[in-house]
Order: structure tokens, then C-alpha cells, then sequence
């Protein structure tokens, strides 16, 4: 009999106790540790790149929003309003071509660097 496939987030649950809890599971949150909860609301490891990707994107694309919209409309009193509206489309679009160059990328470390092990 093959083994069920576990999703990630997600543990695999227990059959019930005659008390009706399930071990292992605790009741609440307070129960747990804030590194327990923590290590319950990562993302799977197959989402790595994809995480990435979106925190890449979103330092650069806010920090090319702080220097473009300085050079563009200079210091004044609406900057900060400025550069978040600039951000809403930076961010998306950031995030659209660093998964669009990826396997370019990647591609081109592979050409340019050693792999590990060798001298």
C-alpha cells in the first residue's frame, strides 16, 4: 500500500482519542510554541523560487520607485504618496520579469561559475 502524499502546510492528522482530541494536535495555539506556530505557516519547499522571486522583485521594484520618482518629480510634500503609487506597478511588473528571466539567469551562472567541488 503506497504511503499518502503530505501537501506541506498541512499535517497528516491522527485518529481521534476516546476524549475526542487528537495527539499531537493541541487544542489551541497558547499550547504551542511561537516557533511551532511559526514553522506551521511556511510555504512548502517547492515555492522557493517563487518566494524569491516576489521578495526580489519587491525590494528592488521599491527601491527603483524611491530614486525614479525623486529624479522624476523631485523631493516635495506628496513624494511618499508618489512613490507608493509608482510602487503598485512597479511590483507586479518586477515580479512578472524576474520569473520571466529566471531560467536565462540561471542559465548564465551556470556558464560563468564553477560547480561546487571542483577547483
Amino acid at each position: 500500500m503506497q504511503r499518502p502524499r503530505r501537501c506541506g502546510i498541512i499535517p497528516p492528522l491522527a485518529p481521534p482519542t476516546p476524549g475526542g482530541t487528537r495527539p499531537g494536535v493541541p487544542v489551541s495555539n497558547e499550547s504551542q510554541t511561537p516557533n511551532q506556530r511559526r514553522a506551521r505557516r511556511k510555504l512548502p519547499h517547492r515555492f522557493a523560487p517563487v518566494a524569491f522571486a516576489f521578495y526580489m522583485a519587491g525590494i528592488v521594484a521599491f527601491m527603483m520607485s524611491l530614486v525614479l520618482t525623486a529624479l522624476n518629480g523631485g523631493i516635495g510634500p506628496d513624494y511618499a504618496w508618489r512613490v507608493l503609487r509608482a510602487y503598485l506597478y512597479a511590483l507586479p511588473v518586477g515580479f512578472g520579469c524576474v520569473m520571466l528571466v529566471r531560467p536565462l539567469v540561471l542559465r548564465l551562472v551556470a556558464l560563468t561559475v564553477e560547480p561546487p567541488g571542483r577547483p
